[in-house]
């Protein structure tokens, strides 16, 4: 069973662009959590991932990170395995 795809992102990000693209391109279905303004939600980004930039990426309970690190695991195939663990 595939794990449920969080990702809290700004409209304004072009690495947020970025995500969805692939996320898209693989079929996958994800949560968006839109922070643009919202500092409660900023709060909660930062509280669960220790970092203040987006996006930020969970599979499921795992703190994926950035479109960077996402990019990173989907080149050395490890992405698909992540989704469907």
């Amino acid at each position: 069973m595939p794990k449920p795809i969080l990702m809290y992102e700004s409209r304004l990000c072009g690495y947020c662009r970025a995500a969805k693209r692939l996320l898209e391109k693989k079929g996958w279905e994800y949560e968006a959590k839109v922070v643009d303004g919202d500092m409660a939600l900023r709060a909660e980004m930062q509280q669960l991932s220790g970092r203040t930039s987006v996006p930020q990426i969970f599979f499921g309970d795992t703190h994926v990170g950035g479109f960077d690190d996402m990019a990173e695991l989907e080149a050395s195939g490890e992405l698909d395995e992540l989704y469907n663990s």
